[in-house]
């Protein structure tokens, strides 16, 4: 079932509230006329129309709908909220580029918006790409085998959230994903190892399970990391550092399926497993 924003996670505002705060104030001072019917009439009227096709999975028109109402509502709540609405609708649609610019514009010209910890954490949604499955299986293709630009963004903006908003609905919810793509960018690291192992490249592979171990700690993927230092450093003949390789991964990991068998034993098993 395709989710809304409001499914989703709590949205920020709804427009109807702030249709029933702000078409209101319009009318003050001004007086009630036929013009300003038909213009409050106008902005509920593509609001719902926008939120219909949102509703139906047409969010290329629902984006358009959306901007058509930024437009008409600009420099009101309403025209904010539009924004809002509009960058999750292209971020919806696949539409990645346009709902990062929609989202960006919102961010550095709203600084003081109430809605600004959503903003946040949309930002963080569109780069975390997670039409490949958050916490996907095995079976279909591993975040950390692709690009990891988007996921140092995606961390970036999860984490200005959490500093800024720690109280947010939000927060919760941003804080796992972080976990999860921080996980992704030490398997990421691995995923490299591994590669330059297979290709005999033992000290690009020793390298990069080094950094592994460095800047992801608490990284389940450390396990391996360390595995592949140890090996790497074997076929090196660094036999010093393959034991200091090979004592950390024991200390740290002693019941490693690393371990069971000793390296030398085990590298059949690891490739097949692979």
């Amino acid at each position: 079932m395709t989710s809304t924003p409001a499914s989703r996670c709590r949205q920020p505002l709804t427009l109807t509230l702030v249709l029933s705060l702000v078409l209101p104030l319009m009318l003050i001072g001004c007086g009630s006329t036929p013009t300003d019917a038909e213009t409050n009439q106008s902005v509920e009227k593509l609001y719902a129309q926008a939120k219909d096709e949102a509703a139906l999975g047409n969010y290329d028109k629902a984006a358009k709908l959306f901007e058509k109402l930024e437009g008409r509502a600009a420099g009101t709540l309403v025209g904010q909220q539009a924004q809002l609405e509009r960058a999750w609708a292209l971020y919806r649609g696949g539409e990645k580029a346009d709902a990062l610019t929609a989202i960006n514009r919102y961010i550095k010209n709203n600084p003081s918006s109430p809605a600004l910890d959503y903003a946040y954490y949309l930002r963080g949604l569109i780069n975390f790409n997670d039409n490949l499955g958050f916490l996907s299986n095995l079976a279909s293709q591993d975040l950390s085998e692709r690009d990891q630009q988007s996921s140092r963004e995606s961390y970036q903006a999860f984490s200005q959230l959490v500093d800024r908003f720690p109280d947010s609905p939000y927060t919760p919810d941003a804080q796992m994903r972080m976990n999860y793509i921080v996980n992704a960018l030490a398997s990421h690291e691995v995923h490299v190892a591994r590669y330059y192992f297979r290709r005999g490249a033992y000290v690009a592979a020793a390298s990069r399970a080094q950094m592994t171990v460095q800047d992801f700690r608490q990284s389940p993927a450390v396990e391996e990391a360390l595995y592949l230092m140890a090996a790497s450093y074997e076929k090196l003949g660094l036999t010093t550092l393959q034991a200091d390789a090979e004592r950390v991964l024991k200390q740290n990991f002693p019941n490693s399926k690393f371990i069971d068998g000793g390296l030398g034993r085990r590298q059949s098993a690891w490739w097949h497993f692979w």
